[in-house]
């Protein structure tokens, strides 16, 4: 229970559907400084709402200290961005900490069943535990949740996925539930004013340095202030006049270098993924498939050509624009989560 009025409902959904149900926290310890008034989760703010909610409901709730499993989350964010990746915290959260630590603590207790306020499905098919899109295409969250295993999805539950976030809202209001006009959460939980640069400086001073800025050509058109600060596709920062719009086509991190181009030369067909997880059963051939490359990207027809070693190769039928390495590509059969992996 994140405080935030999806867990919410779905706890009382749980509990209305005769579960035994449990409420927990997730502390994050020093990292906790969301402060009144910011659209995080995991504040020392949100373990309030969250404790309201939970006697409103009339469910035990507890609080766990997380603090060194965000400490590795914010290790990880810092990692990626210092080898100019664009990292995805939310997925490592729900793989390390949702249903990695809140597993081992659901073992302690001797609960079956670990659930939360996703807007997803699962369905067990021909021994197989496979995840689906949400009934809400504005809200399905299948994306953030392609890393999980079949044994993480086996004792997963995800109440509010045959629901639309319409239907949550109302039914918080029915139960007059104290977070029931309470907004979303919107930055990264450990960055709560959103200024990733700020942090970075913060927390590795000596990574963060300026470099060149070259065009497609390798000549020099000016200098940045840290690679760790651009993301591919962004066009914005820089502030060198071009005559032209010109966006970040790559980033260098062994030379420290950016290289702006025109938006032809953010289009691609094809990419490589590693770590791939697979909610269907592993393909040896081709398979056809919609792909989505970043949360909000709307799925294009691809075909996955497995490799060795957990990697495969996405070819699409048409190119996609600003595939961006550190962020995850999920294929989709229909509604259902196929597998994905992450952007090399």
């Amino acid at each position: 229970m994140s405080g935030g009025v999806d867990s919410s409902v779905a706890a009382h959904l749980l509990k209305q559907q005769g579960h035994d149900v449990t409420g927990l926290f997730m502390w994050k310890g020093r990292h906790a400084n969301g402060g009144s008034g910011s659209r995080t989760c995991c504040s020392e703010e949100d373990s309030l709402d969250a404790c309201r909610v939970a006697d409103a409901l009339e469910i035990p709730f507890e609080i766990l200290n997380f603090e060194a499993e965000f400490a590795r989350l914010i290790d990880y964010f810092c990692d990626e961005y210092n080898a100019a990746r664009t990292p995805n915290p939310c997925i490592m959260c729900n793989l390390w900490l949702k249903f990695g630590r809140l597993q081992e603590y659901a073992d302690k207790i001797g609960a079956d069943y670990i659930a939360t306020g996703h807007y997803a499905r699962i369905e067990h098919r021909g021994g197989r535990h496979l995840l689906l899109r949400g009934v809400d295409s504005g809200k399905d969250q299948s994306y953030v949740l392609f890393c999980l295993t079949q044994d993480q999805l086996a004792r997963a539950i995800f109440p509010n996925g045959e629901m639309t976030k319409r239907e949550i809202r109302r039914i918080a209001a029915d139960l007059d539930l104290p977070v029931k006009d309470k907004p979303e959460s919107q930055e990264i939980c450990f960055v709560p004013d959103d200024d990733y640069g700020r942090f970075l400086r913060e927390r590795t001073p000596d990574e963060v340095r300026p470099g060149p800025v070259t065009d497609l050509d390798g000549s020099v058109v000016g200098e940045h202030p840290g690679v760790q600060f651009f993301t591919i596709g962004q066009r914005h920062g820089l502030r060198i006049p071009f005559g032209k719009p010109m966006y970040v086509v790559r980033l260098e991190p062994e030379t420290n270098t950016v290289v702006m181009g025109p938006n032809d030369a953010l289009m691609a067909c094809e990419l490589t993924v590693s770590s791939v997880n697979w909610s269907i059963e592993p393909p040896s051939e081709p398979l056809r498939v919609t792909a989505k490359i970043r949360y909000r990207h709307r799925p294009r027809p691809a075909t996955v050509h497995p490799l060795t070693d957990g990697r495969a190769r996405v070819v699409f039928g048409d190119p996609v624009r600003a595939i961006t390495p550190g962020q995850a590509a999920v294929f989709y059969l229909e509604d259902v989560v196929a597998g994905g992996g992450w952007i090399e």
